[in-house]
């Protein structure tokens, strides 16, 4: 088969324009096109009034040695590459000895580890903190809508980790020479996610679709020989002579194991305090803290699409903008959620966060972004000094820090602090909302984000999200209206410390245990985690099977 990239037709075009220029672009006649397939469509909306489609296609031709032949060094023709995924080795179930892997964390990259590991025989054995996927959704909503936390079953613990509770979004900037992102969504197509997925540019299936999906891909592991534990919490790890030799479950039940997988997602807060205490090697990195923003979707479609917003094709517009301030400081936009709700996701008493999600619709009123701030280590040190290493669990404690003040200026009752950006950006307190009305549940309580000597954030994050709303205003029209509303605090980006890996995935210090996906540092989002978890389930299969020697 050949692939032709670059196929640009207008927006409006007619159904059989794509074969017509597939045919076209080949210099053949229809008939000689046997079959094609669409691989990619993505939009170029740089032309609000002439939106055009771009397309990656394989096809299938008559002659494809001749035409092959003609095209050669054709920059936008060539053969189609192999994107299927070829495992690195199958060993058959029970065909070996010892303890079996463990994954502990069953988010994007706990599920593809185990998923992968189940696939090629080795029988994992899953450690999950939260509850199963429903229980986990009826107890996020106590939240959102009684006030009541379960910090062991939220928006951040349970079976599908963070993302469930997020836009879905599976597309990713890593480097992927492998196609293991193929991988990816193959794999959640054939749990019931759309199709389209495989296709388009930037593919999502939202929260409803996605609890679906997990517990086919849940059952699937099971099938294959896997066991998927819930609601339990590692709270001690074993290791001897520098090897991982099990783990301490929170009921006093230890499991033996060569092999596991640390998939804790980025707010495991208690078991990154027992891994440091118990030596293993990690380190302080940077992350961004800031707010959620909310607009009209409408205003944000028409900005990005103009004549064109609303087509079922484009769907509900996105943006990403980023401002380098006068103080240095890098102010971008964050998980922007179209048509989508800012959401409650603390996972600790006392403490506010928010979150984006969207459901696949993403039909509902108001566009939202995390607008954050970049900070280093030494920006959140809590030692006092000016240099050298920094504790890696200080992020967590400025974490900490700002999501109690967020508590507090919301009323003491996971409500969050609320201010509209006109307001914000004068340096004055909001004191009822206007156009845009809030999504976030519970609710919002509105203040001053930014009040002098007592700032929801630091002020040097203050000052910079001052400037940017005006710069980002340049690049959307009516970005900085005065009704939006900024919703407080979003701390939890990234994980703010770093489990580092040596070899073959391996912590620096401990052998046999493989720090994975966003908790170790190591992803961030569901693909980049998903691809992440794949890797790392290789490399424990490689050296269950003894295969690391080949993989050098």
């Amino acid at each position: 088969m050949l692939r032709i990239t670059e196929v640009r037709l207008p927006l409006d075009h007619a159904e059989d324009a794509l074969r017509s220029a597939i045919a076209a672009r080949l210099g053949i006649d229809n008939a000689a096109l046997k079959n094609f397939s669409i691989f990619k469509r993505s939009y170029d909306a740089r032309q609000k009034s002439a939106v055009v489609l771009t397309y990656t296609v394989d096809c299938e031709l008559l002659d494809e040695a001749s035409v092959s032949k003609r095209l050669e060094g054709q920059p936008h023709i060539r053969p189609t590459p192999d994107t299927s995924y070829h495992f690195i080795g199958q060993a058959a179930a029970g065909g070996l000895t010892g303890p079996r892997p463990l994954v502990v964390g069953f988010g994007p990259c706990g599920i593809f580890a185990a998923l992968v590991l189940a696939q090629m025989g080795l029988r994992p054995i899953v450690l999950e903190r939260g509850k199963e996927v429903r229980e986990r959704t009826k107890d996020t909503w106590g939240l959102w809508r009684k006030n009541v936390l379960n910090p062991e079953s939220n928006v951040q613990f349970g079976e599908g980790g963070a993302g469930t509770f997020s836009d879905g979004k599976l597309w990713s900037q890593i480097s992927d020479s492998r196609h293991l992102t193929r991988k990816v969504l193959h794999e959640f197509v054939k749990a019931g996610a759309p199709e389209e997925i495989l296709f388009v540019a930037k593919p999502h299936i939202g929260t409803f679709r996605l609890v679906g999906v997990v517990e086919k891909m849940r059952a699937e592991i099971i099938a294959l020989g896997g066991e998927v534990r819930f609601e339990q919490r590692v709270t001690d790890v074993l290791i001897e002579n520098g090897h991982i030799r099990g783990v301490t479950l929170n009921g006093g039940e230890q499991i033996a194991a060569d092999h596991v997988v640390l998939a804790l997602g980025h707010s495991a807060r208690d078991t990154f305090a027992v891994l440091h205490e118990r030596g293993v090697f990690m380190e302080a990195k940077p992350f961004s803290i800031g707010f959620r923003i909310e607009h009209p979707q409408s205003l944000v479609d028409a900005a990005r699409f103009g004549p064109n917003a609303g087509n079922a094709i484009l769907g509900a517009a996105d943006y990403k903008l980023v401002h380098h301030s006068k103080g240095g400081r890098s102010v971008y936009s964050f998980c922007m959620c179209p048509g989508g709700t800012v959401v409650a996701a603390t996972s600790e008493p006392g403490r506010v966060v928010t979150n984006g999600m969207s459901q696949y619709s993403r039909n509902e009123r108001n566009a939202n972004a995390g607008i954050v701030v970049g900070i280093t280590p030494q920006d959140y040190r809590q030692d006092g000094l000016h240099e050298g290493t920094v504790n890696p669990l200080d992020g967590m404690a400025f974490q900490r820090l700002w999501e109690s003040r967020a508590f507090e200026l919301g009323g003491g009752n996971y409500e969050a602090p609320g201010q509209l950006v006109g307001d914000f950006i004068k340096g004055q307190k909001s004191s009822a909302f206007g156009s845009v009305l809030p999504s976030y549940k519970p609710g919002v309580k509105l203040t001053d984000l930014g009040e002098r000597g007592n700032p929801s954030l630091p002020d040097y994050a203050i000052t910079a999200l001052r400037e940017a709303l005006p710069a980002f205003e340049r690049q959307i029209k009516g970005f900085a209206m005065p009704d939006a509303v900024l919703t407080g605090v979003e701390t939890r980006t990234s994980s703010p410390l770093r489990i580092t890996r040596g070899r073959h995935f391996q912590s620096l210090n401990v052998k046999g245990l493989y720090p994975a996906g966003e908790g170790a540092g190591y992803a961030g989002g569901i693909m980049s985690a998903g691809v992440d978890g794949i890797e790392v389930a290789e490399a424990v299969a490689r050296s269950m099977l003894g295969l690391e020697a080949a993989a050098r």
